[in-house]
């Protein structure tokens, strides 16, 4: 099932079991599960959920999980409330939605599940863009900026209306976004296009010649058909956003890390438990799957440890 296809069915019930025999979540183990699991947030993250869900099934199918897209925000505000056993996010929860689910007494881990290049994109058609600095992307999508034209950003750019599209203000990615190139979480310019499916950013930059975007590399992976990746000057030079170069830090300052948030109590329930081990057992096969960069080592292994700690807690 390709991305575009998981996330025009959000909130689809997949129906959920346990991996063969090279996974930690055996059909021994997973015989005789039954239930559902909830999960809801990013929809960069949606894809690596549904994709594990999906996997998870081939060995039970007395386990429904249904996984919504409706931002890292929303996503958060569902689980706070304690309608949700997993929290997708494209970045750390905030301070004010952890308080939220403290009065809530919703308590909760932290898993990360795989990284990111966070892939500034043009259409195709763009020959004159190759790479953008820091700066340059500031002065585009700063709050208050004018910038309607190429030729504005440089000026040896052609004279080319510039659209812009990107993710909603619910989005972990337009946080992440905004924080990094323009110094404060949430600031932004808000005469674009904007939307919580990036499927809605790929179709806009995809069909404007002028079209600029962000939103994750994966989606950028399934699309480069009609997109082109620009490389990001963060001060040592243009850096083209790819698994090595995110993996190794190099991809400054739009690396980034993806999480999935799981609620305590949850874990009680041996079908979210077992869903969860599946999802770290796995997660660099399904990463690769739906094209995201996997997690290193050292961070799957920590991945894990959390994991059991969580179990034992």
């Amino acid at each position: 099932m390709t991305r575009i296809l998981m996330l025009m069915t959000i909130m689809a019930l997949l129906a959920a079991g346990c991996g063969g025999e090279e996974d930690s979540a055996s059909g021994a183990e997973g015989a005789g599960l039954s239930g559902s699991i909830g999960a809801d947030g990013s929809s960069t993250v949606g894809p690596f959920t549904t994709r594990a869900a999906e996997r998870f099934q081939q060995e039970s199918s007395d386990v429904r999980v249904t996984v919504g897209v409706s931002g890292t925000g929303g996503g958060f505000e569902r689980f706070c409330r304690g309608e949700t056993d997993l929290s997708n996010a494209s970045r750390p929860i905030k301070d004010e939605e952890a308080q939220l689910c403290e009065e809530a007494g919703v308590e909760y881990v932290e898993f990360q599940v795989a990284n990111d290049a966070l892939t500034v994109v043009v259409n195709r058609e763009n020959d004159w863009a190759d790479c953008l600095t820091v700066d340059e992307l500031n002065k585009v999508w700063a709050p208050g900026s004018k910038v309607s034209n190429w030729n504005q950003i440089r000026s040896n750019f052609p004279d080319q209306e510039l659209k812009l599209f990107g993710p909603g203000t619910d989005s972990g990615t337009f946080d992440y976004f905004t924080d990094e190139i323009n110094g404060e979480e949430g600031a932004s310019r808000s005469d674009y296009s904007a939307s919580e499916d990036d499927n809605v950013i790929v179709q806009g930059v995809g069909g404007e010649q002028g079209g600029l975007g962000y939103f994750g590399f994966s989606y950028y992976e399934e699309n480069q058909d009609t997109l082109k990746a620009l490389a990001i000057d963060g001060g040592d030079g243009c850096v083209e956003p790819s698994v090595e170069t995110a993996q190794a830090g190099d991809y400054a300052p739009l690396s980034r890390p993806l999480f999935i948030y799981a609620k305590k109590e949850s874990f009680g329930r041996p079908e979210v438990a077992a869903f969860v081990q599946y999802m770290l057992d796995n997660a660099a096969e399904i990463a690769e799957e739906t094209q995201y960069v996997p997690l290193t080592d050292e961070q799957k292994q920590k991945a894990l440890g959390d994991f059991e700690a969580a179990k034992t807690a």
